[in-house]
């Protein structure tokens, strides 16, 4: 369990993340990632990065448990500057990075496949921003360089998802394969920009990253700011605390407390 390297081929990394069940990352978990693509990007003898995850999906954002069961606001804290840390790791990646995609790709997941370079995605993937359901605000940002802005504004505010095969017609998912052959499609994409000069990838990721018209890095620390007040006005917590139950259960709580 954790994050993993390895390097299948010459000139390609594979980071792979392994948090059970589902993949909802504690805040060591969003540093260890961090960690681990920003050594990869600094290897020389890397110039592609395959960012990847075991199970049954690619990333389901932040462990909503972990906040629940620690006081104060240390785990929100903790958990918005580690998504900082690992979504800016894979932007600045000094070389291109591949997010292999399967499952479901939540919260955190936007971050991290926004932030890539190119999505290769199972055909059982889907994508969205559920925050609105967990109490949270964040990512639209990494949203919106996947799909266009009044989709991205519906799929925010409905947290709605989006199929693999839909979002590969709006250009922003590269191919779309079976389960099974994911990881092997992931590498030939990987692969066919390794195969470029060292140098010259490395110069090319810094002049596109230098010509986005949105400095991805700021915005969604805008977007984290809502994110504190809403834990300070109290709303956050008393959404999140209606998470994983039913509507019914909820509505009792709710009586309750009145």
């Amino acid at each position: 369990m954790g994050v993993s390297t390895s390097v299948p081929e010459e000139g390609v990394a594979v980071v792979t993340v392994d948090f059970p069940p589902v993949n909802a990352l504690p805040v060591r978990g969003w540093y260890e990632l961090a960690a681990r693509v920003r050594a990869a990007g600094a290897d020389p003898k890397v110039r592609c990065v395959v960012l990847a995850a075991e199970g049954r999906g690619f990333n389901a954002g932040v462990d909503i448990k972990e906040m629940q069961r620690t006081a104060g606001h240390e785990a929100l804290i903790g958990a918005n500057r580690g998504c900082y840390e690992a979504f800016a790791a894979v932007y600045d990646c000094e070389v291109p990075v591949v997010a292999a995609v399967q499952g479901f790709c939540l919260g955190g997941g936007i971050g991290l496949a926004g932030n890539a370079d190119a999505i290769v995605a199972a055909d059982d993937a889907v994508f969205g921003l559920p925050e609105l359901d967990r109490g949270a605000l964040g990512a639209a940002t990494h949203l919106a360089r996947l799909v266009p802005q009044h989709l991205m504004r519906t799929l925010y505010y409905t947290s709605r998802t989006v199929t693999a095969a839909e979002l590969h017609r709006h250009g922003s998912v590269w191919r779309v394969v079976p389960r099974d052959q994911l990881p092997r499609a992931a590498v030939e994409l990987a692969r066919e920009i390794a195969a470029k000069d060292g140098s010259l990838i490395r110069l090319a990721k810094a002049a596109i990253n230098g010509i986005d018209p949105v400095d991805v890095r700021r915005s969604y620390r805008f977007e984290q700011g809502f994110t504190f007040e809403a834990n300070l006005s109290g709303v956050a917590d008393r959404v999140r605390d209606s998470f994983g139950k039913d509507r019914e259960s909820v509505g009792t709580d709710r009586e309750r407390r009145s």
